[in-house]
């Protein structure tokens, strides 16, 4: 994902849920929503994404809310035999 943001590592985006935070994302990185998010708007079972060290499909899911200076990783799986 990191020729999206320009090779950038990390990027800061205002808070909310962690839905805004995507679209904050994606409107800043076109093209992160369709990496994130499948046809039905959920999260890609491919991609981990933690809100502070936490796994959000534990959580709330997109509705996880993502406070000031929360880091969020967003980790695509590694799969392989």
């Amino acid at each position: 994902m990191r020729p999206l943001t320009g090779g950038e590592k990390q990027v800061a985006v205002e808070p909310g849920s962690l839905g805004d935070v995507i679209g904050a994302l994606d409107s800043a990185h076109p093209g992160m929503r369709d990496r994130l998010l499948d046809e039905d708007g959920s999260l890609r079972k491919f991609v981990n994404v933690f809100v502070d060290d936490d796994d959000v499909r534990y959580l709330d899911g997109l509705d996880t809310t993502v406070g000031d200076n929360i880091t969020v990783s967003i980790i695509p799986a590694v799969a392989g035999g």
